[in-house]
């Protein structure tokens, strides 16, 4: 054989993309050998890239990662935004969540007390060629949820922890680096307060769908208008609020799909976080509501919510004391509290959008990609207008807006 071989689910990877994969593995010590590539999802399971695992044999077994495949499609890149969020992930892969690591092991933190991220075997960010090759963490026994069942408690105060820590970790490092934390933060490109006049026209349709859809006209006035406040203040903020005191590096897209868990038989013993192409500087509530009002349902928020509150907050309180902080001084619970009101009007409003693509099916969501290829993004149409959906999408989307604009009333947030 003269190199490596490739074969199997190569739609949708460039030449430039195989090569630098080949790149990767031939620095490994791979050489000579086929490699098996595996598309990773359904439609719907992933939104941004093209998702495959790579699977090499080699002398111990073998070898697999996950690559995350950039479209080409120039119709795609500019509705996803596609080269800033690669850019991100790079970024936070690269440099942000490194420098994270090295902060842990200078306080000396205990392995299994660690933040927990894929690792990174290498990262292209040549347009329109991006790919990014990560750990494949099924093979330490990670797996996905269903994203259409809301996640249990005990999977929320795991992921919690995870924010606490990683929350924690930008908080030290603003304290103790102030220098090191303004380079890293500025370097993250904000998606949502750079939305187009396309984008404008595109949401203004989903929330005309949005409000039709839901009953009552005490959540017909609400859903009303949330979009267009929440891109508002998504703008006031990177303008105004930038460097604030309480704002960390956030993670940015944490709905079900972007968790995985590895359980011991029924027992659940951690999860890790697997996306940051949206992350940048921001409020850690936003981190938490995006989490929470994405991946449970009205039923298990009214059960548990405040007491995830509670839990986040003592966690974080725990890890910062690590690090030789006092939460009083970093990020008092009555900070916490004053955030939690104060964005949670643009977090409902970006809940209502991710609502509308969140509840698709896997048929719907390629039939979706398939427009996107096809359309140029202000001609693209919502997928928001009744007569649009299939019943099962509109009785999900339905449920969970419902859902949404009720919890976001039991607790007084809006």
């Amino acid at each position: 054989m003269g190199g490596l071989t490739f074969e199997g689910a190569l739609k949708n990877i460039s030449h430039i993309q195989l090569e630098f994969i080949k790149e990767v593995l031939e620095k490994r010590g791979y050489n000579d050998r086929v490699v098996h590539v595996e598309a990773v999802g359904a439609a719907g399971d992933n939104f941004i890239a093209n998702v495959k695992r790579i699977t090499v044999d080699g002398e111990n077994g073998p070898f697999k990662m996950i690559a995350k495949i950039a479209p080409q499609n120039e119709n795609v890149r500019m509705a996803t935004q596609t080269q800033v969020l690669f850019g991100n992930e790079h970024h936070m892969y690269t440099v942000v969540l490194p420098k994270y690591q090295q902060l842990e092991e200078e306080a000396e933190i205990p392995n299994d007390d660690r933040f927990r991220f894929a690792e990174c075997y290498g990262s292209s960010t040549q347009v329109p060629h991006e790919v990014i090759l990560l750990e494949d963490l099924q093979v330490p026994g990670f797996k996905m949820l269903d994203r259409f069942t809301s996640l249990s408690d005990e999977c929320i105060r795991s992921t919690l922890k995870n924010f606490a820590k990683f929350h924690a970790l930008s908080f030290t490092l603003k304290n103790k680096q102030p220098e090191t934390f303004n380079s890293l933060k500025s370097k993250l490109f904000d998606m949502w307060s750079h939305m187009d006049s396309s984008a404008d026209i595109y949401f203004g349709k989903l929330e005309a769908g949005a409000e039709q859809l839901v009953d009552g006209e005490e959540r017909k006035n609400i859903i009303r208008g949330a979009i267009g406040k929440a891109l508002s203040m998504a703008r006031k903020i990177a303008q105004v609020e930038s460097g604030s005191k309480y704002f960390v590096i956030q993670q940015g897209d944490s709905w079900t799909n972007n968790i995985m868990f590895r359980y011991d038989g029924e027992n659940l013993v951690e999860s890790v976080l697997i996306d940051y192409q949206i992350s940048k500087e921001t409020s850690p509530v936003c981190d938490i509501q995006y989490m929470i009002f994405n991946c449970t349902d009205h039923k298990t928020r009214l059960k548990y919510f405040n007491e995830w509150l509670d839990y986040y907050h003592a966690e974080l309180e725990k890890r910062l004391t690590n690090f030789g902080l006092k939460i009083v001084n970093v990020y008092p619970r009555e900070q916490f509290d004053v955030d939690m009101k104060k964005y949670s009007g643009m977090m409902l409003g970006l809940s209502t959008i991710l609502a509308s693509v969140l509840t698709m099916n896997s048929e719907d969501a390629g039939k979706m990609k398939e427009t996107m290829e096809s359309t140029s993004p202000d001609e693209l149409p919502a997928n928001n207008e009744v007569e649009d959906y299939n019943v099962e999408h509109t009785i999900k989307f339905k449920t969970r807006l419902e859902g949404l604009i009720d919890s976001y009333l039991e607790f007084n947030l809006i």
